[in-house]
């Protein structure tokens, strides 16, 4: 998720200086991904690049950074060694990036919460050859802040590859490239009853786009998290054809004619992700039969998973349930991005890029 943006901004509008501490490099095994962030405060920290004593030490140099007065903008650069330095069984190498930020950031930050809010797609390159300032790539436009550099041409065309490819963040001729991209993890989730309510609880940690749906009045909380929407519709069948292709859909509302209309609507549409029906197997074998005397192909139903979950949980408490749905979409989900990367990949850096120094 992209929560750093909005926590960074909300920090400069407040006039609290910060560092940011970001996952610039890595080599072998470790805790958390290039683009992972932090923000340490004076007195919080909020997001994590690992935990353990890697982040610990990471936070007692952010500390540090913070007493400087006049360091805003100056970017510190660590290299650790997991086994050696920090105790840690993943023995990869973590090259780590300390910005101290400050109101003077406010251009390119106001800049990025803009872009992002707008869901338009931008590469954030950061130099890291003792450079200030940072460019913001999008598919049309270059913009440069605290600094009067072009952005080299090559890089610019790295970035804009990368959104066309939806890449992960890496490290390319010393700069940092971390592209801020629209969420692609749609999720539909039909009722509002307790293993509903639980279910977007887990769910809406995770960086997707949920569409929460309910025929009943009044049934939703009245704070939401960021990345849910709540839709009260006197027809809830009719949001399957509202959502977009390759979305994820959990059936779960306190009518089983609903549950079948709702899942009949989403085979008939036959784009989805994937298509969970809360239940048991006569439940299911229940609505099969019915397909079939709708003419609806064996080849389709069995695209139709219920019960719902990831296999050996067999607990019937909601929040049991939603763990393990939870994990099912995301196995679901990773299959996906596996098999596309195998047939349309682009190429891109690899991930073994830490500098040497």
């Amino acid at each position: 998720m992209n929560q750093w943006i909005d926590d960074l901004y909300n920090l400069s509008c407040n006039n609290e200086c910060c560092v940011v501490v970001t996952v610039a490099g890595v080599r072998g095994s470790a805790p958390r991904e290039i683009g992972a962030k932090m923000i340490v405060t004076a007195g919080d920290t909020i997001g994590t690049i690992g935990g353990g004593q890697l982040e610990y030490q990471c936070t007692r140099i952010a500390c540090e950074q913070l007493q400087k007065k006049h360091d805003d903008g100056q970017r510190l650069q660590r290299r650790f060694p997991l086994g050696t330095n920090c105790g840690q069984c993943c023995g990869g190498i973590v090259e780590v990036m300390f910005e101290r930020i400050a109101s003077s950031s406010m251009a390119w930050l106001k800049e990025l919460k803009r872009l992002h809010d707008e869901r338009r797609a931008v590469v954030v390159v950061t130099p890291r050859n003792g450079e200030t300032g940072r460019y913001l790539v999008t598919e049309d436009r270059c913009m440069h802040f605290e600094n009067n550099a072009r952005c080299p041409e090559k890089i610019i065309s790295v970035a804009r590859q990368m959104i066309i490819g939806h890449a992960s963040a890496t490290l390319q001729d010393s700069f940092l490239m971390e592209p801020i991209l629209q969420c692609d993890f749609h999720v539909a989730i039909f009722g509002a009853g307790h293993v509903g309510a639980a279910t977007v609880d887990v769910l809406s940690r995770l960086d997707c786009n949920i569409r929460w749906i309910d025929a009943r009045r009044n049934i939703f909380p009245a704070r939401l998290p960021n990345n849910v929407t709540a839709v009260e519709s006197g027809n809830p069948a009719d949001e399957v054809a509202a959502m977009p292709q390759g979305t994820n859909y959990l059936v779960m509302t306190h009518s089983h004619a609903l549950d079948y209309e709702i899942c009949d609507q989403v085979l008939r549409r036959g784009d989805f992700a994937y298509c969970g029906l809360i239940g048991s197997r006569s439940k299911r074998r229940r609505f099969e039969r019915t397909m079939r005397k709708q003419g609806k192909s064996d080849s389709l139903l069995v695209r139709l998973t219920c019960p719902i979950g990831v296999p050996g949980i067999e607990s019937k408490k909601p929040a049991d349930i939603a763990v393990a749905v939870a994990a099912d979409l995301l196995r679901v989900r990773d299959a996906a991005g596996a098999a596309k990367q195998d047939n349309d990949r682009i190429p891109e850096p690899v991930n073994d890029n830490v500098r040497v120094i």
